[in-house]
This record gives structure tokens, C-alpha cells and sequence, in this order.
């Protein structure tokens, strides 16, 4: 049985996306994302007004400006090259491998409102350490524990910076 951490030929597999595909939809998506920054800082104003200086829309209608040139470019260059057609950009084991990665981070940032920054991060600390670097639970729990105890006395005993804690926290008085 093959593990999702350990390289793998996937040469053979069937291409789930090509380049061309990835770069249309990219292009697509920001021309859309530019085309929606241009229209609200229109509302807002996008001149300069004198004895002001640059109107509240000035920047984001310049940058997404150069924004959408730059996508349409891309989009361009996409439908019209056919170089880059055949490419294949992922497959089943690349969209695998990177949601194994992918997940684990994105339950690490729902479990941070609910048990706090600092022990969602030392058990995703260890958990990463453990499963994916292979190192013993004795050393990815020492490393986790630390890294999340340092955090704790420098965010909020030196710089008292409050960041999100959790029941455990609470229970210690913090």
C-alpha cells in the first residue's frame, strides 16, 4: 500500500488539468475580480482631486487596471498558444497530495476559533512533524509544546498581544 507522503511516478496517470485549462480559468477569474475592483472604485472616485491629493478609488482602479491587462494577456496567450495544450498540470496523486496538505491547514484555522491559536497549532505542529516528516511523537510533541509555549510568553506576556485562545487558556487563567 502506497503512502500519500512518499514520492510516486505519476507519469502514467491521466492529466486531471492542463496548463492551458488552469491558466483560461486563472485568467478568467481575475479579469472578473479586476472588472469588480474597477466598478466600486468608480463609485468611489478614481481621480485626483486638487488641494486633496488621490480620490479613496485612486490605487485600487490603477492596479486592478494594470490587473486586468496583465489577465487578458494571459488569457490570450492561453486560447491562442497550443504549446502548452498537452501539459499536464496535476494529476489524481498531485490533487491528493496537495489536499493533504491543504485540509490539515484549513481545519487548523476553523480549530483555532474554537480551541485556541496556540493548541491548534502545537497539535498541528506535531501532527505535520509526525505523518509527514516521520519524526518520533516524543520529539514532534517536544517541538510543538515549545513552539506553542514560546508563542504564548511572547505574545502575551511580552507583547501582550492577545491572539485567539480556548478553553485550556480559560482554565489557566488567561
Amino acid at each position: 500500500m502506497s503512502d500519500i507522503t512518499e514520492p510516486r511516478k505519476d507519469d502514467d496517470e491521466p492529466a486531471l488539468v492542463s496548463h492551458r485549462t488552469a491558466d483560461i480559468v486563472v485568467a478568467c477569474l481575475f479579469l472578473v475580480a479586476s472588472a469588480i475592483v474597477i466598478k466600486d472604485a468608480t463609485r468611489l472616485g478614481f481621480s485626483w482631486r486638487p488641494n486633496e491629493g488621490p480620490a479613496p478609488g485612486y490605487f485600487p482602479f490603477y492596479i486592478a487596471v494594470v490587473m486586468a491587462i496583465s489577465s487578458a494577456i494571459n488569457l490570450a496567450r492561453a486560447v491562442i498558444s497550443k504549446a502548452e495544450a498537452d501539459e499536464t498540470l496535476t494529476t489524481k496523486t498531485g490533487v491528493l497530495r496537495m489536499s493533504a496538505i491543504f485540509v490539515p491547514a484549513l481545519i487548523y484555522v476553523f480549530a483555532t476559533s474554537y480551541i485556541g491559536i496556540y493548541v491548534a497549532s502545537a497539535i498541528y505542529i506535531a501532527a505535520f512533524m509526525y505523518f509527514f516528516g516521520k519524526f518520533p511523537i516524543w520529539k514532534s510533541l517536544a517541538v510543538a509544546l515549545g513552539i506553542s509555549g514560546v508563542s504564548f510568553v511572547m505574545f502575551e506576556i511580552w507583547f501582550l498581544v492577545p491572539l485567539p485562545k480556548g478553553p485550556i487558556e480559560a482554565a489557566f487563567g488567561f
